[in-house]
């Protein structure tokens, strides 16, 4: 059982640390760029993880939402039901008038040329009709 352990435990901290460094944005990786951490990581699998998570990433709370939790937090109270955003009824507004407008110039396109046939069934021509 420990003899497992000693190959899972290295084995599972060099998964995180890894993971965490692709996770991490370039610009919180500290002393060194983030694809030297991924190598060091990789290469020194014991020394390297620890490393990593010891000096190779800022542990603060970033501004500005990067972390998901950051981002639910300053996002929540802005989200506003479809129901009462004055922007999105407003696109909807607009959407159906714009609808309108085609269909009342299909309906009117068909009119026209349901009475073009019906002249055409009648023996009218077209010229006579004033087209």
């Amino acid at each position: 059982m420990f003899r497992a352990l000693i190959y899972l435990l290295p084995l599972a901290l060099t998964i995180y640390a890894f993971i965490d460094c692709l996770n991490t944005p370039e610009d919180e990786a500290k002393h060194l760029p983030k694809i030297a951490w991924v190598f060091i990581i990789l290469l020194f699998w014991i020394v390297g993880p620890i490393v990593w998570l010891a000096a190779g990433k800022m542990r603060h709370a970033p501004a500005g939402g990067r972390t998901p939790s950051e981002w639910h937090r300053s996002h929540r109270s802005q989200w506003v039901a479809p129901d009462d955003n004055p922007e999105f009824l407003n696109a909807l507004r607009d959407e159906n008038k714009k609808d309108e407008s085609l269909l009342k110039d299909w309906e009117a396109d068909l009119r026209r040329r349901e009475e073009e046939l019906k002249r055409r069934e009648n023996g009218e021509s077209p010229s006579a009709s004033g087209e």
